[in-house]
């Protein structure tokens, strides 16, 4: 199998509250296997119900999602996709305090290695981001850029050919942002596999090879 996902959304809507709150109003968007694509726009304009529908965390009201060209009914069941072909990273590193960074990291192998496997892989993907020396470190003990370094190693970890990254930013400080973007970008590119990341900060635009703006539920701009 190729490297990268390719993804299409066909005219995708999505609401929450009874209806009430309509958080995908009518999305179309092609991204090719292998792009870089920034999703910005203002808080609650959709982009992280975007991210969930592409990463089959959640499901539309209407509309079609499709998959390397296949609707995304053929990835049943999710569970297995999600595990073996994507990587998550999210604003909050959503790490377990009371395991070690390693253990944190080797989460997303669990029944898919043996242990010494995902201990070897675990490591490396801590090499990558640069916190080998965490590794045996205990998650609640080490600050938040650290942390959110490790969940992006664990994002890693699976040799995933996307990553779906909401905010990975947002809660670091600015040194630790760019060497996040600067990672994310790196992979992209030694990979060929395919990088969606919605964010607020205009650095991310300049990571990616393409810009995706949304408004009120709706793409307003694709360039």
């Amino acid at each position: 199998m190729p490297p990268g996902v390719s993804i299409r959304l066909e005219n995708v809507t999505k609401s929450f509250d009874g209806g009430l709150v309509k958080a995908l109003r009518g999305i179309s968007l092609d991204v090719a296997a292998g792009e870089s694509v920034a999703i910005m726009g203002p808080t609650g304009c959709g982009k992280s119900t975007l991210l969930s529908i592409v990463g089959l965390l959640d499901v539309p009201d209407s509309g079609a999602v499709f998959l390397d060209g296949r609707p995304a009914a053929d990835f049943e069941p999710a569970e297995d996709f999600r595990a073996t072909r994507v990587g998550f990273v999210f604003q909050f590193h959503h790490l377990l305090p009371h395991l070690s960074v390693v253990e944190n990291v080797e989460l997303p192998l669990a029944g898919r290695a043996g242990r010494a496997a995902a201990r070897t892989r675990a490591t490396e993907a801590l090499a990558l981001v640069g916190l080998e020396h965490r590794a045996r470190t205990l998650a609640a003990r080490v600050s938040g850029g650290e942390r959110q370094l490790a969940a992006l190693a664990r994002a890693l970890v699976g040799t995933p050919d996307l990553i779906l990254a909401d905010e990975p930013t947002g809660s670091v400080d600015s040194e630790t942002g760019a060497r996040i973007l600067a990672l994310l970008e790196g992979w992209n590119a030694r990979t060929a596999g395919t990088l969606l990341v919605v964010s607020h900060d205009p650095a991310v635009a300049a990571r990616c090879r393409r810009l995706v703006k949304m408004r009120d539920g709706a793409v307003v701009e694709s360039a």
